[in-house]
């Protein structure tokens, strides 16, 4: 019998204190590996060293305080990556990679990276003409639809994330990252 070797898994502890709406974000997460600045759409994929799986974990409440999101996406392990780095040429095309969520078992994304609203060539030309990028640089692409927050219910209805709850981040050929909630 084959046995699989499962990612590892981690905890991220929820700051309660300050926070009560958590969600998750599947993404997929470009690994750069050459400096970047002003680059075209055509030529971007060739900065790329390689793609991660990962979630842009987020507190909705403390994200939607102000018109600046960052406060809701900084707590102390939230981004969590992995559990591979695959390298850009076993990555035929990053724009069609199947992206699942499930938390404690339940399926909440199934789509593909095609159904982001920008792809990944896109996303790196616009953000090379803002800023250099240097090798090792990090960026979480966004996520197609499915995540708590975009729920067509009203707010104080959905069903957060709370402690206890185990999500599953997965992207094709990237691997599976699980975190367990505290």
């Amino acid at each position: 019998m084959q046995q699989h070797a499962q990612s590892p898994r981690r905890e991220i502890k929820l700051p309660t204190h300050a926070a009560r709406e958590f969600d998750y974000e599947t993404e997929l997460v470009i690994v750069f590996g050459r400096e970047c600045r002003d680059v075209s759409e055509a030529d971007a994929l060739d900065y790329v060293a390689g793609y991660a799986t990962g979630n842009d974990f987020s507190a909705r409440d403390l994200q939607t305080l102000t018109s600046q999101f960052m406060i809701g996406k900084t707590s102390d392990g939230f981004a969590p990556l992995g559990p591979y780095l695959v390298t850009a040429d076993r990555v035929p095309d990053p724009n069609n990679l199947r992206l699942v969520t499930k938390v404690n078992g339940a399926v909440r994304q199934d789509w593909t990276t095609a159904d982001m609203i920008f792809n990944c060539r896109q996303l790196i030309s616009f953000a090379s003409k803002v800023m250099t990028i240097k090798p090792g640089d990090i960026f979480y692409t966004g996520t197609p639809q499915g995540v708590i927050f975009g729920e067509k219910i009203p707010r104080a209805e959905r069903q957060w994330l709370k402690p206890g709850d185990a999500v599953v981040s997965s992207l094709e050929g990237l691997g599976e990252l699980h975190f367990t909630l505290v």
